[in-house]
């Protein structure tokens, strides 16, 4: 089955920075939803459109097109007193990401921690970093009904999802 819109994606890959340098590698199989449902980035999509099972492929992705070009005005020096014991770099936070009405909350991660000073960074870990994709798609399905409707995979390395006592519906982390 060729990779087209509504269908069911499962590949393994190895994420690089453009010097070859790794990030990550795949331990379960990436599984998404393809037809620009934001599951995964949309060149990878456009990259992997139109392949079929055993496809493979490397393709380097520029910050623009991944998480951004890093943006120094997200990184901000608290007071520690200002948040919660015990704290560690490398812990997250939601904030708001800039001063005034209508902001969006961010996350922000501790950076460093120094005396009564805490440096939060509203970056993506991987914000300012072309990335190199290694891709080797290893099965495509059409998606389910529900699937196409729910917007992600559902079943084995997508998402799950249980009732709460409200018997309303929940995405649970995997």
């Amino acid at each position: 089955m060729e990779i087209a819109k509504d269908t069911v994606v499962t590949l393994n890959y190895k994420l690089s920075d453009a010097q070859g340098n790794l990030i990550e590698e795949s331990r379960e199989p990436m599984v998404y939803l393809h037809g620009d449902y934001g599951n995964t980035l949309p060149k990878i999509e456009e990259a992997l459109s139109g392949k079929d099972v055993g496809y493979q492929t490397e393709i380097q992705v520029e910050p623009v097109d991944a998480f951004g070009e890093y943006d120094a005005d997200l990184v901000k020096v608290e007071p520690r007193n200002r948040l919660p014991t015990p704290l560690e770099v490398g812990m997250q936070f939601e904030g708001m990401g800039g001063e005034g009405d209508g902001q969006e909350a961010q996350i922000f991660t501790v950076t460093d921690i120094a005396d009564d000073k805490v440096v939060l960074d509203g970056n993506h870990p991987l914000a300012g970093i072309a990335l190199r994709f290694n891709l080797h798609v290893t099965d495509v399905r059409a998606a389910s009904d529900e699937e196409k409707s729910h917007g992600h995979v559902h079943g084995e390395h997508g998402h799950h999802h249980e009732a709460d006592d409200d018997g309303e519906y929940r995405t649970l982390p995997l």
